[in-house]
């Protein structure tokens, strides 16, 4: 049985061919395209409708520059950016059988531009628990974001200007630059992006059930693994349990789980420390405001849109603790977490804190590791490493746990 190190480097050089049919070790991986039907409730759309409520909503999006020059690519309104509205996706599953049954979503993190730290792990929850691993994109996030933004020259430079524009600022670096940008210029970004990908999620999930899928039944069963800001997805898509589609649905937490306004985002690989700044005063401090004053937002938070109460409710550990605890109460059975001692983004008793509730009555496993190494929680299985053997002991030891409590 290859090693996490040994499959890392093998998958990397599989996924990055072109050819159409890949595998690997008895999986399959296999893409399919995807439109998403919800960007419209991005900014910049001039014309938005609820479904729902069969509504015209008025919208009060401004769009301005935080470095003081154009840069359309990437200040590219929302609606515009092509990527995120049709992409493909990928799907590893167990080889040589018919369409599946059993299948687990694995949810990224923030900041995130592509999946090769996740493809031993997909690997692992595959082979560990016979289920089709699907590796679905949040919104402008891995395939679903221009190119533009990652190109290491173009991002050193924005970096370059806006650390002279923000002097004091931390952890500008080329990888979060883009996405600091546009945070900080428009922190409401978090919460469209965030309900976008959650209605996707909905549609692949009723397209699934339709029998239109190539690889999955149409009666199947599915469950969810979760890292970092993957873990508010999965618990916003499990608490509102849309139509009943989660019921039965198993969410096991990664290094996630905790409170928005709980976590440390600020690094060189995630948040400078302006963007934070911007989004805590936005999200958190000043947020029922913000609410009144954008009819938008307030529609989707305030108006019997189940998914935007527990967005709400997931941003401020303090804000409806008592209706998030009651749902996680109710669904406690169905979660499970795996923390990280020294992990400084997503602590491990702020994880704590939140699954289990303020007076530690929610019946939530939650897991801490620890390992005999430096990590990080950006990456916490490193490789090209001296302690490579460490490494791998330490993510047999964590995949072991989530397939147990996924299979």
């Amino acid at each position: 049985m290859m090693t996490y190190t040994e499959s890392y480097h093998t998958l990397k050089s599989i996924f990055s061919t072109s050819q159409k049919d890949k595998t690997y070790n008895g999986t399959e991986i296999h893409e399919f395209p995807f439109i998403s039907s919800s960007c419209g409730i991005l900014p910049g759309n001039p014309d938005h409708f609820c479904e729902k409520h069969h509504q015209h909503l008025s919208t009060s999006f401004s769009f301005y520059n935080d470095v003081g020059t154009i840069r359309d690519d990437v200040h590219i309104k929302d609606i515009e950016v092509k990527e995120n509205q049709a992409f493909n996706y990928n799907i590893i599953r167990p080889a040589g059988e018919g369409k599946c049954r059993k299948v687990i979503f694995l949810f990224h993190g923030f900041n995130e531009k592509d999946w090769t730290k996740y493809l031993p792990w997909a690997y692992a929850l595959c082979s560990g628990t016979q289920s089709a691993v699907v590796l679905f994109p949040i919104a402008f996030h891995m395939q679903r974001a221009p190119k533009y933004w990652s190109s290491k020259r173009e991002m050193f430079r924005l970096s370059e200007e806006r650390r002279k524009r923000f002097p004091h600022i931390i952890h500008s670096t080329l990888s979060n630059v883009a996405i600091s940008m546009r945070l900080h210029s428009m922190p409401q970004r978090f919460i469209w992006s965030g309900l976008q990908t959650y209605y996707d999620m909905i549609r692949f999930i009723e397209e699934c059930r339709q029998g239109r899928h190539p690889d999955i039944d149409l009666n199947f069963e599915f469950n969810i693994f979760a890292y970092s800001i993957g873990g508010f997805l999965a618990q916003i898509l499990k608490l509102t349990n849309f139509k009943g589609y989660f019921e039965d649905t198993k969410v096991c937490l990664f290094c996630g789980g905790a409170a928005f306004n709980r976590l440390s985002p600020v690094s060189k690989f995630i948040l400078d420390s302006e963007a934070n700044v911007a989004l805590y005063s936005f999200l958190v401090e000043h947020f029922d405001k913000m609410l009144d004053q954008d009819h938008l937002l307030h529609h989707y938070i305030r108006d019997d849109h189940p998914e935007g109460r527990v967005f709400y409710a997931m941003l401020d550990y303090r804000r409806s603790r008592s209706f998030r605890e009651e749902l996680l109460k109710k669904h406690e059975k169905w979660f499970y977490a795996i923390s990280l001692r020294k992990d400084e983004v997503v602590p491990s008793f702020e994880i704590i804190n939140t699954l289990q509730g303020a007076y530690r009555d929610i019946r939530i496993r939650v897991d801490e590791v620890d390992f005999d190494r430096k990590y990080l929680h950006e990456n916490p299985f490193p490789v090209n490493v001296a302690y490579s053997g460490q490494v791998d002991e330490d993510f047999a030891l964590v995949f072991d746990k989530a397939c147990r409590f996924l299979a």
